[in-house]
């Protein structure tokens, strides 16, 4: 009987606690790419991939909620605005984190930019696609889906991020189905490292698989705290920094990630 209360007095998660889980995993995942650089040479310690599995977590959980958000925001303009604006700050925090140049392209085409650029460009996309809000041709749809893909190709996750968006919000209401399409653009993701950067690091990429069991779970209510919002904004990137300084610290100026210096 106890049992049958404790489950009836769990809702689920609410946006506002995935997000904390997601800002944890997040944490746990670049302090560990700090401390044990993946370049010049990934280390295999179980541990370590553990901890990357773990930060596998965050990049679904925040595709998620830019979906979420576009469904909910009154105005999707201001909702991008905000997204490209944050991703400006967040490219010189995120380079800093993990020693990568300010300016792109001087050290190849991959990591140039955060995750965030790609969030900006998935909402424009979602619009592209999204027939109550934009009757153009289906070509014309391809050729700027083709567009944002080279344009976000550079960023953290890469135009993996930006798809993925796309078809969790292609299929809103249908977890499984949603599930399925993000682990076959993400498989694209794996694929890549696994043939041309590292083997071992492409299976880590698959643990995105993790959020199932937490989106699950998810009671489609934001939370009662509307700062989460601004928290996350401001977190990502001081976070950034920090992590910056412990990179310094622990190694010297030099990057500990594919694409930095």
């Amino acid at each position: 009987m106890q049992e049958l209360e404790n489950q009836k007095s769990f809702a689920g998660f609410n946006g506002n606690q995935l997000k904390l889980f997601a800002i944890i995993a997040m944490t746990i995942d670049h302090v560990a790419c700090v401390l044990w650089p993946q370049v010049p040479n990934y280390r295999y310690d179980w541990w370590i991939i553990l901890l990357h599995i773990i930060g596998r977590l965050t990049a679904p959980v925040m595709w998620f909620m830019v979906a979420e958000g576009y469904h909910h925001t009154r105005n999707v303009k201001k909702y991008a605005a905000r997204l490209f604006a944050f991703a400006m700050v967040s490219h010189f925090a995120y380079n800093f984190a993990f020693g990568i140049p300010f300016i792109p392209f001087k050290t190849g085409f991959f990591n140039q930019t955060s995750v965030m650029w790609s969030f900006g460009w998935g909402v424009v996309l979602m619009v592209v696609h999204d027939k109550n809000r934009c009757n153009i041709p289906v070509w014309l749809k391809t050729v700027i889906t083709f567009a944002i893909c080279a344009i976000t190709f550079p960023s953290d996750w890469s135009c993996i991020a930006v798809l993925a968006i796309v078809y969790i919000n292609r299929f809103y209401g249908n977890l499984k189905r949603q599930i399925i399409a993000m682990m076959c653009v993400v498989l694209m993701y794996s694929a890549v490292w696994f043939f041309c950067i590292d083997g071992v690091y492409a299976f880590v990429q698959l643990g995105v698989i993790i959020v199932w069991p937490f989106m699950a779970r998810y009671n489609g209510q934001r939370g009662k705290w509307k700062g989460m919002k601004w928290f996350f904004y401001l977190y990502y990137p001081l976070h950034l920094v920090l992590v910056g300084l412990l990179r310094i610290a622990v190694h010297g100026n030099v990057g500990v990630i594919i694409g930095g210096q």
